[in-house]
């Protein structure tokens, strides 16, 4: 069985393969986290609207925003669920070669999975108007983000591809 108690052991184009992965990941990754930004679905209410649409609100609205199919919430949470399932699953597998805490390792390891689900099952939930899980969704996505930025972290720093 191969024993690795360090990313650092590996031979330099593994480490440099792995930190590349890591990189370009992170910029698709806060990509998106800027995206969700600009849509304004940062807020309870902006993400509300994001999925179920303002069309009906009484107030002054800049951009009208319809409430979305099922074919498209659908289509939104399958590709999400699929796509950031493998991201962090390559996230978890590097994580768990490096040289922290153990918690810490099964933490970063399993717990976007649990955001993952608690982010878009709750976006779905939150289409079919089930209004208090937008902070569910929330709390799950900046929980999935953190634990994102903390893994990529923590595995570049275990390369050790920059030494003191």
């Amino acid at each position: 069985m191969l024993k690795i108690n360090s990313l650092s052991e590996l031979s330099k184009e593994f480490k440099y393969l792995i930190a590349t992965f890591v990189l370009v990941t992170s910029i698709g990754f806060i990509s998106s986290v800027v995206f969700v930004d600009y849509s304004n679905s940062t807020t309870p209410n902006g993400l509300v609207e994001q999925y179920n649409g303002n069309e009906f609100s009484e107030d002054d609205i800049d951009v009208m925003k319809f409430k979305k199919s099922e074919r498209e919430i659908l289509t939104i949470i399958h590709s999400h669920i699929l796509s950031m399932s493998v991201i962090f699953f390559l996230m978890g597998f590097l994580v768990c070669m490096t040289n922290i805490n153990f918690r810490l390792k099964l933490f970063l390891a399993i717990e976007p999975f649990v955001s993952i689900l608690l982010t878009f099952g709750g976006i779905y939930l939150l289409w079919l108007e089930i209004l208090w899980f937008k902070y569910v969704v929330i709390f799950s996505g900046v929980l999935m983000t953190l634990s994102f930025l903390l893994s990529a972290f923590l595995i570049l720093k275990d390369l050790k591809l920059f030494k003191d």
